[in-house]
């Protein structure tokens, strides 16, 4: 098998031509050409006028090929192999238990499933079918179940996003392929495998997630949603047993794959002296344009091609305060969420389905804020609280019933309350409010996002324009803690293992979900699963 880089063809070339370009690039006839498989899909829309598609080839012979070292663009590729084995010694008393069902723990049950250890996984929210009730009653009526929302429930956060599924981290160890495979196979596009910005949608991702639990209770595991973890039962330094709101459980291993939104999980373990700091996140707000613009903006006259697909785009900034602002979670053709989790609070968020196919582009426009901005390096719990004092300022400002404030761009440079929509009108439900979000974040947020906001306005036309609509606040950009772990996976309590967003150690679907394989491959070097009674 080969892999041939940089292959580049018109974006409404012919499939053959993949086989020729493939067939050329090796020096080769067609005919000796026995399979291509896209490794990689890229768009290249530098020039506006000659907008093409790059392509990564994996290309399998009849015979085997002869490849010039000075050609960087030819290799030998590699087969994809992800194989795990149990090598642990030390048996397990109890079954495993992974306490939420985000993408991180998904994939942690997943692979401890597949090895036998039959893990009991626990989740404070419910199913994914119930939960979209429950947030569907909020964003139409302002009824806020805290255990049943966009942060909490079957999925995790990202069931309500935009399903992206692309990550900065490395895959030398084959778990991003993994995981992208294991979402095809419950239902997800094929294309994910190869896109270079992948992403799957939240209506197609809601199917998904429910064809992965089947299957790991296919294998031994068990999904008992509506159950939080309340209390941890500690004995000679190692987890022992576990309380919930309804049981009592023991165990020897416990996966803490808890969101970044479970503040009440965050302050059991800090009075239990499991260690936490605090570590940086980012705060802003979403901001609003129409996608079509957007899209002339990226692609010129190509604009609307379907095989373009909706555009997006990604920001960085360094203002002159010395913070970093920057676009994130951007979602193409999307809407603006409520995303609260506790009363009296607003907190947004992106949502896009698979068809990016609305009106407006969103995305999140946030400043970096450090532990000593809050008194994070005293207080581990003191990021929480910050995020918790500038959500209720938000609440206030939105007038109540979690209805979002909102500010044209012109009229926050201005600090001036807004009184009238431009072109674009708010995707937010349950409602906004005019307001000005100076009185929602601290100044030097405010000042950095003017600021980044015009600088980005030179990289994308119009991105500054007046009527750009700001709608508050974005706070959930990341864990505001980070549960410790050591080299094997485990905090200062034996038999902890912290995992994923929640904990501090990942990003996003994607780097949530392989740090859960991560933690799980732990578990596999450490012990053999329960005998089955």
């Amino acid at each position: 098998m080969y892999r041939i880089q940089q292959i580049k063809l018109p974006i409404n070339h012919k499939e053959e031509e993949l086989l020729i370009k493939a067939a050329e690039a090796l020096r080769i006839k067609k005919e000796e050409i026995k399979e291509i498989t896209i490794f990689r899909k890229s768009i290249d829309a530098r020039k506006k006028d000659e907008i093409l598609f790059i392509y990564a080839l994996d290309v399998d012979t009849y015979k085997e090929v002869k490849i010039s070292k000075r050609n960087n663009n030819i290799s030998v590729a590699d087969p994809f192999i992800y194989d795990v084995q149990v090598t642990g010694e030390k048996l397990l008393n109890n079954r495993p238990v992974v306490v939420g069902s985000g993408p991180a723990g998904l994939f942690c049950a997943l692979l401890l499933a597949e090895k036998g250890y039959r893990p009991i996984i626990l989740e404070r929210g419910k199913t994914v079918k119930e939960r979209v009730k429950d947030i569907e009653k909020f964003w139409k009526c302002g009824i806020l179940n805290t255990n049943s929302n966009v942060q909490f429930g079957e999925g995790g956060a990202g069931t309500f996003s935009d399903g992206k599924l692309n990550t900065l981290i490395k895959d030398r160890s084959k778990r991003g392929k993994k995981v992208l495979e294991e979402f095809v196979e419950a239902g997800a596009p094929a294309e994910i495998t190869y896109i270079n910005k992948p992403h799957i949608g939240t209506d197609l991702l809601r199917n998904v997630l429910v064809n992965i639990r089947k299957r790991i209770i296919s294998m031994g595991g068990t999904f008992r949603f509506e159950e939080c973890l309340t209390d941890i039962i500690i004995k000679d330094n190692a987890v022992y047993r576990i309380v919930t709101e309804s049981d009592i459980i023991e165990t020897d291993v416990l996966v803490l794959a808890i969101g970044h939104s479970a503040r009440d999980t965050f302050e059991m373990l800090n009075n239990k002296l499991v260690k936490l700091i605090a570590k940086p996140f980012s705060i802003g707000v979403r901001v609003e344009h129409p996608q079509k613009m957007i899209c002339e903006a990226q692609y010129g006259e190509m604009a609307g091609n379907p095989l373009l697909g909706p555009a997006d785009y990604k920001f960085v900034h360094k203002s002159k305060n010395g913070r970093s602002v920057y676009t994130f979670c951007m979602c193409p053709g999307g809407v603006v969420t409520a995303s609260a989790s506790e009363s009296q609070g607003v907190v947004t968020n992106g949502m896009s389905f698979h068809e990016r196919d609305l009106e407006n582009a969103n995305s999140a426009v946030v400043v970096q804020i450090n532990p000593e901005d809050f008194g994070g390096e005293e207080n581990p719990m003191a990021g929480v609280e910050f995020q918790r004092y500038w959500e209720r300022k938000a609440y206030e400002a939105g007038g109540g019933n979690y209805r979002a404030p909102v500010q044209l761009f012109i009229d926050f440079k201005e600090k001036k309350v807004s009184s009238s929509f431009g072109e674009i009108y708010p995707t937010y439900r349950p409602g906004c409010t005019f307001a000005n979000l100076w009185d929602c974040l601290p100044d030097y947020v405010c000042e950095s996002l003017v600021e980044g906001i015009t600088a980005f306005g030179k990289f994308l036309t119009n991105y500054d324009r007046p009527d750009t609509l700001l709608t508050g606040i974005e706070t959930r950009t990341s864990s505001p803690v980070r549960v410790l772990r050591d080299d094997e996976m485990q905090s200062n309590v034996r038999g902890i293992y912290p995992c994923g967003e929640g904990s501090g150690y990942a990003g996003g679907i994607m780097s949530a979900s392989i740090d859960g394989l991560k933690v799980a491959e732990q578990i596999l070097k450490t012990y053999k699963p329960k005998e089955q009674e």
